[in-house]
């Protein structure tokens, strides 16, 4: 299936406090449905994650339950969209990710 086909289950969250882990982050969507993945990226020189990050669902149903709530909140606000286009971002081995 080409990749313009598939249906992008993702929301992009922004104003992630730093004291906030992928664990915590995949844990908390988590409540809305299953996440396929959460995609935290570091900051090489700072060892500190930059801040968002890009959480995929399952399912639609799933996507839309995150969508709904507003706001969100974990140790602060969150921001949350819908993620418009696919990710073809590199895993890290600090990604939080169902096998």
């Amino acid at each position: 299936m080409a990749a313009s086909s598939r249906k992008v289950c993702e929301i992009f969250v922004a104003k992630i406090p730093w004291t906030v882990a992928g664990k915590e982050v995949k844990d908390y969507f988590g409540q809305f449905g299953h996440v396929k993945k959460c995609l935290l990226p570091f900051d090489k020189e700072t060892g500190f994650h930059r801040g968002f990050c890009w959480v995929g669902f399952s399912s639609e149903e799933s996507l839309n339950n995150a969508l709904q709530k507003d706001p969100h909140c974990l140790e602060g606000r969150l921001q949350v969209q819908r993620n418009k286009r696919l990710f073809a971002g590199q895993k890290s081995s600090r990604d939080a990710e169902d096998d």
